[in-house]
């Protein structure tokens, strides 16, 4: 699945090719790999522009289809590359993510990835924002939170249930929203995916017998 950011008058970079969405598939696996010691350090093998310039994204995993864990930078890190932001949050989503225990070298072999590349977010009210196709980011004084664009339509949420969604999580009143004091952006995402490599989930069924 992705989105056109440009379309929606975000500006963001060109969307990515198959091969620079591979690339940080593999940079996102090889660098949870490696942290559990079972991948080499991750390293670039396609330097393209879209790769090597700073944008915001997030990394999600699942396991069997239940969410276990997910990081990102909502804004471009301008002393970090995309590539960088993938490799760092990869491994925040995996073991740094306060909602879940550390992934272990087991679910490593059966982790789905994807990945979310934001566009550069804008100011927005409730009226403008379209359902399935923009992020929500709410912020009000230290309290901030965001919520990717598929989360809505995951769910089949209405534009207010987005929004009471997105309060909750900052630790704000669930109509926050509707106050001037509450600053809400939108934003895009380019989401794409990888679900774990065949070889590997025969290794894992193995290790599962043992």
């Amino acid at each position: 699945m992705s989105h056109d950011a440009a379309a929606e008058g975000l500006p963001c970079a060109p969307l990515l090719t198959a091969s620079e969405r591979s690339e940080l598939l593999r940079l996102a696996r090889t660098s949870i790999g490696a942290a559990l010691g079972l991948a080499e350090p991750p390293e670039l093998l396609l330097q393209t522009a879209n790769l090597l310039e700073p944008c915001g994204a997030f990394v999600t995993l699942q396991v069997d289809g239940a969410l276990r864990g997910c990081i990102g930078a909502f804004q471009p890190e301008v002393e970090r590359s995309l590539h960088e932001t993938i490799v760092r949050t990869a491994r925040a989503a995996a073991f740094e993510d306060p909602r879940f225990p550390p992934l272990t070298s087991v679910e490593w072999h059966r982790i789905h990835i994807e990945i979310s590349r934001l566009s550069r977010p804008r100011r927005s009210t409730a009226a403008q924002i379209v359902v399935g196709m923009h992020g929500v980011h709410v912020a009000r004084g230290p309290a901030r939170a965001l919520l990717l664009p598929q989360v809505a339509s995951r769910y089949a949420w209405s534009a207010e249930r987005l929004l009471r969604e997105v309060c909750r999580k900052a630790g704000l009143a669930a109509d926050a929203w509707q106050e001037s004091e509450t600053e809400i952006s939108v934003f895009t995402a380019e989401v794409f995916g990888a679900e774990p490599p065949i070889d590997a989930l025969v290794v894992d069924t193995r290790l599962s017998r043992a």
